[in-house]
């Protein structure tokens, strides 16, 4: 134990010796008021004038950390604990006593940014305040080893705390008092995303007595501590990443059994939060710059789209219905069967998420989301409010640091006394795997000014002290009394009855409910609160039943079938999902027929409820519609046709052929319906639709549509189906649709139209596509008769289509015109050239010149060629061939704090943006799509985080963004970024936004890259000041 008479008074000391005699005649009025302020009770403007007096090091100072934040009405933010007592703080939780426990992350992810680490492990700290002064005076270590490292979760349920630290989930156990980890156990094991953000994240305590958590799309399985697989309670399905997609959110028993997956395909749904109605709260990261940060529902057994639910193509590949905004579109939410978005915040970086649910904070607050984005350096409230079957919410800042962008809130919990506790990583950047400061961390406590930081007494022993505890705001003591009242059973059925009669506050009744739910009772109770008033209260009842039998879920939803509450009746549908009872089709199309065509979100539960029974449940519906309707077809209603564009069986084809081949209907209305096709299982139904809407022959437009949605082997197979696609060919030629058919049906006979294509378009992306598709297609020869030809134009544009193919065959075709003698010096130089145009290319550049067969003026060609290579290694080496040639290595540059101090211009900064970075990134839709946008960097990294990002990118790749090294069967070896990956397709993205497709039958091996797709020594291409230009711009892209 380490204990601190002051954790900042050394750090004082340091500071007020580095005023300069100037600092102190011009900021010495505020500077020295800071001494008889408390920056916590500071105006805005004050604080504002007196940050513009500080240096960068004094900025950083703990003692100014609460000035460089703004604070909501009604509070103000202490800091609890600051450096040394901790560092790089993932996740806390706050106990019974109101110590805060933090895992920390010094090691974190040193493979990629090379921080030193320690051989220790990291650790998991206790911060305690003994003397009641709000501040934390004893810091202790509870664990650390080697085996833990860079741990994201941490849950303390008294004497047992549960870590969770991908590969593994840990239960430490104390078994004396001293705060010390005596015992060690696994839960879980064989969690993907070791080192990594998206992987295994923390536990929490449910109102139900459940265990909720959930992991990142890194985590791809969970195996017991024996190391077998976990299977879905729900589905009888492993849980790894063949059967659900991507990140995932769970519930189990206490001690791990009977786990569930209650939604998937998220992308790093960092925290899970669970109201006392058993509703679940989540956040969901976007790929870096796409401004599409999310906040979750998480509806029971949803798919929240960050993939292709049937394929797990990425958001980026091309698809019918395609979503017009990319903050919509990275989440698919035009597909049918994806829960919509309750929010969506802009770029950001979020990380932990609380319901608060006590009334020491001001009343906004209370029973509200308090959540942290790491990103915009924010910690914010997003009031929800119900809309139709879902909800919709605003946002409301609770903390920002506005002052200070160092300010990284990974984590929010709640104190005993209702408080909130935030932890603070500290760094200059965030995400991509950077941590670029080891040695900070900050914890703060958030209250109404004046607010005492102590702790009540509550003693579970007792009925009584257990029934406050229940009450409690803290899940720490509210995890006691539940427990207390659960092990007490019948004996504490009359107060809880008292409670859930008297409580004023819902929330409290709902608590209660679930317990007397768990009783011998407790069918009776929950049928009692099935009919009360309050229709959260309804839902807490259905939820109750359904975890005590599917019988009791059945006469439950009975009760509620009509109820005029859309929420209720959403939860209703959720309960008949995997409900084998012979009522669930009856009930399922009642529900249904109370689907109003608008809203999404009871369509979708709709969906969910009919998961793995759609066939009984869609004809159910089918023959009461058709019986409500007297005769009328069931799609003459937008109800109607939602529930069509929805279903998930073969019985549903010929309406949906129907309305997809409606010509009353304008196209763009018609494209969902298109879409669905993919989601339908009926193959032999959906393609003999689809082959009668080509045979309509509407138009080009139509039939287009419905080849894309046919299987290739039916189309080579079927003689109306060719001649269909032959005229659509013929129709778009020249096209990016060409390409696209052509790729997809591979038909021989287009091969002189390909050749034509590349010679058309060598400089442009769909002519290499066509070069490329031409030598797949066995069409060489042809690429041999032009270069052989005799005219040496024609040629010349042959070489250059081939330049980005990149494939063996194609490498040795240039490498033979290059070497050859024998033809003209242009032709030659150009192959050179061309030569450096792809990975593989730009090995055998550097092989012939090492061998000396380029030559002479060649070497200059082939030099040029590489000269764009992201692999600094390849442009140096190549450079070293010229003759007397000097490369810009060793150029030196100004230290960090000496580049800070530099004055920078925007407006010169966005040409140096423009001439070097532009190639790979967009801002505002400006640039080519390859890396992260960059349309609001400005407000995820202050400059440090900038000039990191520049001079050391291997340093930081952010998720989504990994290169990879992908070998083919043609000998051929492409690097770039993955785009999108189904089992059939490959997508890659190449610098300068250049997007390939690729069959995964022809690919060999995949491998990620160890360094950034960024090239190094970008500032060598760059002057000082235009490197300092550049980052005063890219400060300034903020969100508006």
């Amino acid at each position: 134990m380490t204990s601190f008479r002051s954790p900042f008074s050394s750090s004082i000391a340091r500071r007020a010796l580095a005023f300069s005699a100037a600092g102190l005649l011009a900021g010495g009025a505020l500077i020295g008021a800071y001494q008889n302020r408390n920056l916590n009770q500071a105006s805005e403007p004050y604080l504002t004038r007196l940050f513009a007096e500080l240096n960068d090091d004094d900025k950083r100072d703990p003692k100014y950390a609460v000035g460089s934040l703004n604070i909501a009405p009604g509070l103000e933010a202490t800091l609890f604990a600051a450096e040394p007592m901790l560092t790089n703080p993932t996740n806390i939780d706050v106990d019974a006593k109101g110590r805060v426990w933090v895992c920390e992350a010094y090691n974190y992810r040193p493979a990629i940014n090379g921080n030193p680490t320690h051989k220790e492990g990291d650790r998991i700290v206790i911060l305690e305040d003994q003397n009641g002064d709000g501040k934390a005076d004893v810091s202790k270590v509870f664990y650390q080893g080697p085996d833990v490292e860079s741990p994201l979760g941490i849950w303390v349920q008294g004497n047992k705390v549960i870590v969770s630290n991908s590969p593994n989930v840990f239960v430490f156990t104390d078994e004396n008092g001293d705060d010390k980890a005596d015992k060690k156990e696994l839960l879980f094991t064989g969690i993907g995303g070791e080192q990594h953000d998206h992987g295994m994240h923390t536990f929490v305590f449910g109102p139900d007595g459940k265990w909720y958590f959930n992991f990142g799309n890194s985590g791809e399985q969970l195996l017991d501590k024996d190391g077998k697989p976990v299977v879905d309670k729900v589905t009888g399905k492993a849980i790894n990443k063949e059967n659900f997609r991507q990140g995932m959110v769970f519930r189990c028993d206490p001690g791990g059994g009977n786990v569930e997956v209650l939604g998937h395909n998220f992308r790093n749904n960092y925290e899970v939060a669970v109201d006392s109605y058993g509703t679940l709260w989540q956040s969901d990261n976007d790929d870096d710059g796409n401004k599409g940060v999310r906040i979750n529902f998480v509806m029971e057994g949803g798919n929240y789209g960050y993939t292709d639910e049937m394929t797990g193509a990425g958001w980026q590949a091309n698809r019918t219905n395609i979503e017009p905004d990319i903050p919509k579109r990275h989440w698919h939410l035009n597909d049918p069967g994806v829960v919509p978005n309750l929010l969506q915040t802009g770029a950001g970086s979020p990380t932990g998420i609380i319901v608060y649910e006590g009334n020491l904070l001001p009343q906004q607050f209370q029973g509200q989301m308090i959540h942290c984005d790491a990103g915009p350096n924010v910690v914010r409230s997003y009031p929800v409010t119900k809309d139709g079957a879902g909800y919709k919410a605003n946002i409301v800042n609770v903390l920002e640091g506005a002052r200070d962008q160092w300010f990284r809130p990974a984590d929010v919990c709640v104190a005993p006394d209702g408080s909130l506790i935030i932890a603070d990583w500290y760094d200059p950047g965030v995400g991509g795997h950077q941590a670029g400061d080891q040695n900070r961390g900050r914890v703060y406590r958030v209250a109404p000014p004046n607010t005492p930081y102590k702790q009540p007494k509550v003693d579970v022993s007792t009925t009584e002290g257990a029934i406050e505890a229940l009450q409690s705001p803290s899940m720490a003591i509210r995890y006691a009394g539940w427990n207390k009242l659960h092990e007490m059973g019948a004996k504490a059925e009359k107060p809880l009855a008292k409670l859930y009669k008297t409580a004023a506050d819902p929330r409290m009744k709902a608590r209660a409910l679930w317990l007397l739910s768990k009783l011998p009772k407790g069918k009776s109770y929950i049928e009692t609160a099935l009919k009360d008033a309050n229709p959260d209260l309804r839902i807490t009842a259905l939820r109750a039943a359904r975890q005590l039998n599917n019988d009791l879920a059945i006469a439950a939803v009975k009760q509620l079938v009509n109820d005029e509450d859309p929420q209720v009746r959403r939860e209703c549908a959720i309960a008949l999902r995997r409900n084998v009872s012979p009522e669930a089709p009856g009930l399922w199309a009642q529900l249904a027929a109370k689907h109003d065509g608008k809203d999404r979100w009871y369509l979708e539960a709709l969906g969910i409820g009919a998961d793995g029974q759609w066939d009984s449940y869609y004809g159910a519906w089918l023959k009461q519609m058709n019986g409500d309707r007297d005769g009328a077809p069931a799609i003459a209603s937008a109800a109607g046709r939602d529930i069509v564009w929805r279903a998930r069986t073969k019985e549903s084809v010929p309406l949906l052929a129907k309305l997809a081949a409606d010509p009353g209907i304008d196209l763009n209305n018609r494209l969902r319906y298109f879409r669905a096709f993919d989601f339908n299982p009926g193959a032999t139904e959906k393609s003999t639709a689809l082959l009668s809407i080509i045979q309509a022959g509407q138009n080009t437009d139509v039939n287009k549509l419905a080849l894309r949605h046919l299987d290739p082997a039916f189309v080579q197979q079927n003689k109306v189906a060719m001649t269909a696609l032959q005229n659509l060919l013929d129709q778009v030629y020249g096209k990016p649709e060409y390409m696209e058919l052509v790729a997809r049906y591979e038909p021989a006979s287009e091969n002189a139209r390909l050749r034509q294509l590349a010679l058309d378009k060598p400089s442009d992306n769909i002519g290499s596509a066509a070069a490329r598709q031409l030598l797949k297609q066995k069409g060489s020869s042809m690429v041999w008769d032009v270069l052989n030809g005799t005219n040496p134009d024609v040629a010349v544009g042959m070489v250059t289509a081939l330049r980005r193919v990149g494939s063996k065959e194609s490498l040795e075709i240039l490498k033979t015109i290059a070497l050859d003698e024998k033809r003209s010096t242009a032709l030659r130089m150009e192959a050179t050239r061309a030569l450096g145009g792809s990975s593989n290319g730009e090995d055998m550049v550097i092989a012939l010149l090492k061998s000396g067969d380029i030559k002479g003026d060649y070497k200059k060609a082939a030099v040029q060629g590489v000269s764009g290579a992201w692999r600094k290694k390849i442009r140096v080496e190549a450079a070293s061939y010229l003759d007397g040639g000097q490369s810009a290595e060793g150029k030196k540059l100004p230290t960090m704090n000496e580049l800070l101090a530099m004055n920078g211009d925007a407006s010169r900064g966005v040409t140096v943006f423009k001439t070097n970075c532009s190639t790979c990134h967009q801002v505002n839709g400006e640039g080519m799509d390859f890396g992260p946008k960059l349309s609001e960097i400005g407000s995820k990294l202050p400059k440090e985080g900038q000039y990191l990002a520049i001079l050391h990118p291997d340093a930081g790749i952010s998720f989504g963004y990994e290169g990879y090294e992908v070998k083919f069967k043609d000998g051929s070896t492409m690097a770039g970024i993955i785009a999108s990956k189904t089992e059939t397709d490959l997508q890659m993205k190449f610098p300068g936004g250049v997007a390939q497709n690729y069959k995964m039958a022809d690919v060999v091996s995949m491998k990620k890259m160890d360094s950034s797709m960024m090239p190094s020594g970008l500032q060598e291409a760059m002057s000082t000041q235009q490197l300092v230009d550049l980052v005063e711009y890219l400060a300034s892209l903020k969100k508006k």
